[in-house]
């Protein structure tokens, strides 16, 4: 099986990517076995934390391990991603560098906790990406979730029949099987109907809405999907028209995945065909979070959204 990262517009700017994943690549918590899932994105930014509140209080790793029992390879192991850290282990060392702030601590328990998590991918576990497998693990635990996306309906937003033609035509490997993916792709669309939903904001440049002219059939599945979407609570979805001003968003689709605790633990996912890159640094993640609002304000309102998708859908019909 084959299994490809994409965002609910290159997703979440946030989603699984609509570029195929050729490689199985499953990571694994190293005291679980192969069933647990652990985020490498998420591995990192703990990690990155942690030697930073340390490096901040200069702080060498020896000092550090020996003052909280723990052994100096295994505190370097966290803070370069290279093993799971456990959460006595955060505790630990947030008590040792006098983290008063309880919301900072959450956020970081949370990305631990991540190391025991289990859910539906895990019987795809033998067949994810790691790109895909990061994507998963943090759209269950996002909150929110702004994507752009200019050739494609957003992964979170497609219909069985029309995903299935989109991961064809993508795929670069001949591995694995179509129905597989679109399985996965279909999955992941729960985040969106959960208690507690995402909050989803989809650009969708109109190219993406007149493509596949040739199969009427799909497109007014697809389209009707997204008229039915729009009326959800928790779903804003926006046109990009074809004669919009030059606008970040012609640089490539994103998706921004917001988190609960602190606006620093947010993550942007901007992809390519053979490649995905993950974006992480929160400087750089605000410079995706301010374009994405230069983006909106390029786009249609969402009203004049939802009446130019009805007009495209009563012509395809």
């Amino acid at each position: 099986m084959q299994i490809e990262p994409e965002f609910g517009g290159q997703d979440y700017q946030l989603l699984v990517a609509l570029a195929p994943i050729t490689q199985a690549d499953w990571s694994t918590d190293s005291s679980g076995g192969d069933n647990m899932a652990v985020s490498t994105v998420r591995r990192r930014r703990l990690g990155g934390m942690l030697r930073k509140l340390r490096e901040e209080r200069k702080l060498t790793a020896e000092v550090v391990a020996e003052a909280t029992g723990m052994s100096q390879p295994k505190l370097t192991r966290i803070e370069t991603a290279h093993t799971a850290a456990k959460i006595e282990d955060v505790n630990k060392l947030l008590d040792y560098y006098g983290c008063d702030d309880e919301d900072f601590r959450a956020g970081l328990i949370a990305i631990t906790k991540e190391g025991s998590k289990r859910g539906w991918w895990l019987s795809y576990r033998d067949v994810l990406h790691a790109t895909a497998t990061d994507l998963i693990l943090l759209e269950s635990d996002a909150s929110t979730l702004r994507t752009y996306e200019p050739a494609f309906i957003p992964g979170l937003f497609q219909t069985p029949e029309y995903a299935r033609i989109v991961i064809d035509r993508l795929r670069t490997e001949s591995s694995g099987t179509v129905e597989d993916m679109v399985q996965v792709r279909m999955a992941r669309q729960s985040i969106l109907t959960r208690p507690n939903p995402v909050q989803v904001w989809a650009i969708i440049h109109e190219a993406a809405l007149c493509a596949n002219a040739n199969r009427p059939d799909v497109m007014s599945a697809q389209l009707d999907k997204l008229i039915s979407l729009s009326r959800l609570s928790n779903v804003n979805i926006q046109v990009m028209p074809a004669g919009a001003a030059v606008h970040p968003g012609m640089a490539g689709a994103f998706a921004l995945l917001g988190f609960p605790q602190r606006a620093d633990l947010d993550v942007v996912l901007a992809e390519g065909l053979i490649s995905s890159l993950w974006v992480e640094d929160p400087t750089d993640v605000e410079i995706y979070r301010a374009k994405f609002q230069e983006i909106t304000a390029e786009a249609l309102s969402v009203d004049s959204s939802l009446d130019f998708i009805t007009a495209q859908r009563d012509k395809v019909k």
